[in-house]
């Protein structure tokens, strides 16, 4: 089970909070663990990306919740877990039911705290499975990647920092660390086919220890 690409929080019918996370990491995963024989539940938020594999089926969704619930649906059955979309972490608390219009010079919205999918699945995740997270970080990047690790049961998580040119949001490139409970892999700049294959390659490579 792999999530990707951003979620958008519906503001009003025209409107959203959203990211600018393209699924294109997520999508690259989906088509390694393919091709190398898997069965492959995508659940991807808004993109323009296809993926048109006989092992990858796709589900579409659009907000965290809808992707949490299609993370709920397929979550048991999954042998590997894989949360590399970027999910909101907030959404407003009401939905205007028509445009808002620009009638003030402020404007405020209140928010409330989206359900944090793999932290949550990550409570009932029985010791046959194998969980990934993704981290894209700004600042203390691998103290924040080692917290995520533990808070929320995984058993790795990809490292991304914003401050390696060519890495993150945008960009078909990425620089990765992989952060495990003894252990970090630091790779190299990469296309995000290849960065793909060295993700895949770490989990096989930790599976095959357990």
């Amino acid at each position: 089970m792999i999530t990707a690409g951003p979620t958008y929080e519906p503001i009003d019918p025209v409107r959203f909070i959203g990211n600018h996370s393209t699924g294109k990491m997520g999508f690259a995963l989906a088509r390694c663990f393919a091709e190398q024989g898997a069965e492959v539940q995508l659940i991807s938020g808004p993109t323009s990306l296809k993926l048109d594999h006989p092992l990858v089926q796709v589900t579409n969704v659009m907000t965290a919740d809808q992707m949490f619930e299609a993370c709920q649906k397929y979550a048991e059955q999954s042998d590997i877990w894989v949360f590399s979309a970027a999910v909101a972490d907030y959404r407003p608390k009401e939905i205007a039911g028509s445009k808002i219009k620009k009638n003030e010079d402020t404007f405020t919205i209140e928010l409330v705290k989206n359900v944090d999918i793999a932290a949550t699945l990550g409570k009932q995740k029985r010791p046959d499975q194998f969980t990934v997270g993704f981290a894209l970080e700004t600042d203390d990047e691998l103290a924040n990647a080692r917290l995520k690790l533990a808070k929320k049961n995984l058993n790795m998580v990809v490292l991304n920092s914003l401050k390696d040119p060519g890495a993150g949001f945008k960009h078909d490139t990425n620089k990765i660390t992989i952060v495990k409970p003894e252990t970090v892999e630091v790779y190299d700049l990469k296309n995000k086919e290849e960065v793909a294959q060295d993700i895949v390659a770490s989990i096989k490579s930790e599976m095959a220890c357990v």
